[in-house]
């Protein structure tokens, strides 16, 4: 049982802290950088994209494979992609008649693999 106790207090409103109201403006996003952000974490908030995401977070695929692996329609598949690749996600390469997917940096397959570490830890997401 929480007890009142236990619960985090209030701070005093009434007494600003010029120290600790200049810090928290030194760790805050700017503008652009937050809507950024914004952007990728919605790119990321889709269940088809963080599917893509997953297979190429072991190695670049073509379209047609991934296409056949998650059992999606081209158009689709290539749709996710383009968008993924607008926020640069994703990268592509040609090779004659077909275009290569992988993620574009290690940045993404981090932020991928510690969200799924997280999910995975977390006793909310067992069932």
């Amino acid at each position: 049982m929480i007890e009142i106790r236990d619960l985090p207090q209030p701070c005093d409103c009434d007494e600003i802290l010029v120290d600790d109201v200049e810090a928290a403006r030194a760790y805050a996003l700017d503008s652009a950088t937050a809507k950024t952000l914004a952007g990728i974490f919605r790119a990321l908030g889709d269940p088809t994209r963080l599917r893509i995401i997953s297979v190429l977070a072991e190695r670049e695929f073509c379209v047609s494979d991934l296409t056949a692996a998650l059992g999606m329609e081209q158009p689709a598949v290539s749709h996710q992609l383009g968008d993924m690749r607008d926020l640069q996600l994703v990268r592509s390469r040609r090779e004659g008649r077909h275009v290569y997917y992988q993620l574009d940096d290690e940045h993404v397959s981090d932020l991928f693999r510690q969200a799924l570490a997280h999910v995975r830890h977390s006793d909310k997401w067992k069932s």
